[in-house]
């Protein structure tokens, strides 16, 4: 591979999944900056799930350590940045790619409780900015770094639960703050929106609600313009090394949608 993160230190907050049949964008993520050279810090609130991201790190050849940590919790998150720079030095890159919808209860606006809106701004918005809040010093320190903070196409189109669309409009306005704030001290942060992902995370809520999962995936197959396919965890990783890598050094700000074409995020 060509190293375009060769060298950096990551943390990717997410970096585990949901058990599924195909791969997330946090592993995918976590994967292909090792592979092109990042020594990672694989952050999943189940330690299990991190250690099998990294497990395969090693197994290609790469550097990875698993790091346990909930993003609702300060102590854990501060702990999660402070790994990376004690085993490597500083921190180049946070890719926070924590959030949720139907899994953390979501539902349309005049039938979502109280304690669940709570719970989803904490996984989907403070979680984002609690990463952030740790590693900005540790970047400045370093000169600089890259922040990706996973949004989602929820946030431009009518998606019908109100948790998520709320937060993941919120992340863009977390990303572009940061983005003007630090520019100065040489970091950059991006947003990138997926669509229509074939990703545990979007599939298999669906499928443990009742629907079959071949009419699971035919339906959403049918809301992308491009290959008439969704896209992949991979299609998010490669956005992200872009973004992470030098090739971006004046690109910041920007909410960049991967969604082959379908300005759709899902129906809920």
């Amino acid at each position: 591979m060509s190293g375009r993160v060769d060298g950096k230190a990551a943390v990717v907050m997410g970096g585990g999944q949901t058990p599924g049949e195909t791969i997330g964008n946090g592993r995918a993520t976590a994967l292909l900056l090792a592979r092109e050279g990042a020594r990672v810090i694989v952050v999943d609130r189940e330690l299990e799930r991190a250690e099998e991201t990294v497990a395969t790190i090693r197994a290609e050849g790469g550097t990875g350590e698993a790091c346990a940590a909930d993003v609702r919790e300060e102590t854990q998150v501060r702990a999660a940045i402070g790994a990376c720079v004690e085993r490597f030095g500083g921190v180049d890159i946070l890719h926070n790619n924590v959030g949720a919808s139907l899994a953390l209860g979501d539902a349309p606006a005049t039938d979502l409780d109280v304690a669940t809106w709570d719970r989803i701004f904490e996984v989907n918005l403070r979680g984002m900015w609690l990463a952030c809040k740790w590693a900005i010093p540790a970047m400045r320190e370093r000169g600089g770094g890259s922040i990706v903070n996973i949004s989602s196409m929820a946030a431009r189109s009518a998606y019908p639960l109100v948790g998520y669309k709320t937060t993941k409009v919120a992340v863009i306005g977390l990303t572009e703050y940061v983005a003007a704030q630090h520019a100065r001290d040489g970091i950059r942060a991006n947003a990138i929106l997926p669509g229509l992902m074939n990703t545990p995370m979007a599939i298999e809520p669906r499928v443990a609600a009742g629907t079959p999962r071949a009419q699971v995936i035919a339906q959403r197959d049918a809301n992308v313009p491009l290959g008439r396919k969704m896209g992949t965890g991979w299609d998010v990783a490669y956005a992200a090394l872009f973004l992470h890598s030098d090739e971006a050094r004046f690109i910041s700000g920007v909410s960049l949608p991967v969604d082959g074409a379908g300005g759709v995020a899902g129906r809920g």
